[in-house]
């Protein structure tokens, strides 16, 4: 595509100029453009440059992605270069424009988004900025330095294979399909190709930037507050369990397997681990009560302690017949997770599958 096509500023009403490449687009570059304009003050409505023209990109306010420099100190963030290393502390992942930008105003974002605007070095700013770049963000880096989840070549090894296809469907794999197919029909004149691909890449960084910030909104809104919650019911686990196997979050559920897990880690090696979380449906008197098993990692399918095998699939009567226990609603086929009509009866399932 002719340069004078590149070079052609995408006007959002903003002073300040963001640069980043233009052609085929990713998602690093996507959330790092969104990242700027919608939560870094300085950057909010930024025009939009997309060119790998040096001269122009000169002329930016911040460049991501593209411009082989990474120079904080003059807001160059580009990590192609033969000998960038840059890592998210305590991490293995080099870095993307998205991480850079991250890395850098991620503690901003965050502040500016918690309801007191802590301090950006406070244990809570940065307890959520660990925490989303380890769900969030790293994802991205990691597509875009062609770095997979898992070691391949020990996957081969121990003979593993995949059970099913997961659709392909990651954050990179959905800001990717928003550029334009192989065979597509490309204007012939060269400005208005690069305005329909600039409107691709806008489509795409709204995209992955609404993903990000309901992340973000979680986290700092329901994710956060929700350690009080566990941290009460963790202190008070032996009052249902001498061994303090069994963890009751009383009058409303919470968000509660990264809170247990890193509570669990604080104290240390040899702590008895929880095996069931019990929980009301919902915060009324009334409300059922489930048997959760804690998984083995947030991300199993594998409990520590699965419910009895006997009492998997049953339901009501059935399952009070089964199990001696009144009230019992449902037992998962899989046995990670129960419920009660009352909590009564939901301990008296817990204590019981501890036998």
């Amino acid at each position: 595509m002719a340069e004078n096509a590149a070079k052609r500023i995408k006007t959002d009403g903003g002073a300040l100029t963001i640069g980043t490449h233009n052609g085929h687009f990713h998602a690093d570059e996507a959330l790092a453009v969104h990242m700027l304009r919608q939560h870094v003050p300085k950057y909010t409505g930024a025009r939009l440059v997309r060119t790998r023209d040096p001269a122009l990109l000169d002329t930016c306010d911040i460049v991501v992605d593209v411009g082989g420099e990474y120079e904080p100190a003059r807001d160059r963030y580009d990590h192609h270069q033969r000998t960038f290393t840059t890592t998210f502390t305590d991490h293995q992942t080099k870095l993307s424009s998205a991480g850079l930008v991250y890395i850098h105003f991620g503690k901003g974002i965050v502040s500016r988004s918690l309801p007191d605007t802590p301090a950006e070095d406070s244990d809570k700013v940065g307890l959520i900025w660990n925490k989303l770049y380890d769900s969030f963000v790293e994802a991205l880096d990691a597509h875009d330095n062609g770095i997979s989840v898992y070691d391949s070549d020990a996957l081969k090894a121990a003979g593993i294979e995949k059970r099913f296809s997961n659709g392909g469907f990651t954050l990179g794999a959905m800001v990717g399909r928003f550029n334009g197919n192989w065979n597509d029909p490309v204007p012939s004149d060269p400005v208005a190709a690069q305005a329909e691909e600039d409107g691709r890449f806008e489509q795409a960084s709204q995209r992955i930037g609404e993903e990000f910030d309901r992340a973000l909104d979680y986290y700092t809104k329901a994710w956060l507050p929700a350690r009080d919650v566990v941290e009460t019911a963790y202190k008070a686990r032996k009052e249902y369990d001498a061994e303090g196997r069994i963890l009751v979050l009383k009058g409303q559920s919470a968000p509660w397997k990264d809170h247990l897990y890193t509570l669990e880690e604080e104290e240390g090696e040899g702590v008895q681990k929880v095996f069931y979380v019990l929980y009301p449906e919902k915060p009324t008197p009334d409300a059922k009560w489930r048997v959760q098993c804690v998984p083995e990692t947030g991300d199993s399918f594998q409990s520590r302690k699965p419910l009895p095998e006997a009492w998997r699939g049953f339901r009501d009567e059935k399952l009070d017949e089964i199990t001696g226990i009144q009230g019992g609603v449902f037992i998962h086929a899989a046995g990670f997770i129960g419920g009660n009509k009352t909590f009564d009866g939901a301990l008296a399932m817990a204590k019981k599958a501890l036998e």
